[in-house]
């Protein structure tokens, strides 16, 4: 291993904790409706739990409104079902061969629940990045204790990766500041 193995799997890792955040963020409720917010619902189809998304097709119909159309009719009231004791809060009604899913508005009380999640999501990956920039410190340690690199070596690589540090915690920053605005416009 040398120092610029380090280096990559080290940026590698931090950029997978970005968008985990990202998709985390993504699930959190806004007030508008997007298709996002079903991805995490399970349906049990024929006996296995399985995303909705793999047995229906998912679309907006307005702001406010997600059409959730089954590929098969039989599987009409066990999706309406598995949305309804779903933890997101949604009341699903179906017309004909499509089921309407209404989000409803957030209360101010809510909003501010969602932006402690937010922000509560952003110190999560800020505390994923600096476990991995404390894993590539080690890294770089052994590199100098097996003699492979030499200190000043080291002590280049690990500002190197510092910089990368603040480079994804200035990022997850800035993530999670976009968020929080989303949530809080009414």
């Amino acid at each position: 291993m040398t120092v610029a193995d380090v280096k990559k799997t080290t940026e590698q890792k931090m950029q997978k904790s970005i968008e985990t955040l990202k998709a985390d963020l993504s699930k959190v409720r806004t007030g508008r409706a997007h298709t996002g917010i079903l991805d995490h619902v399970m349906v049990d189809y024929y006996g296995s739990p399985t995303h909705i998304s793999q047995v229906a097709n998912i679309t907006l119909l307005d702001a406010r409104t997600i059409g959730v159309q089954p590929w098969e009719k039989k599987m009409m009231a066990t999706i309406e079902k598995a949305i309804r004791e779903s933890d997101l809060g949604l009341n699903p009604s179906t017309v004909g061969e499509l089921i309407r899913v209404p989000t409803p508005a957030l209360t101010e009380e809510r909003r501010k629940e969602m932006v402690k999640l937010v922000k509560n999501e952003g110190e999560n990956a800020k505390i994923a990045v600096r476990n991995i920039r404390r894993d590539a410190n080690e890294g770089l340690k052994k590199l100098l204790k097996d003699k492979a690199i030499s200190e000043d070596d080291e002590r280049r690589a690990q500002d190197d990766v510092q910089k990368l540090t603040d480079k994804f915690v200035a990022e997850i920053e800035k993530l999670v500041v976009d968020k929080e605005k989303e949530v809080l416009t009414v």
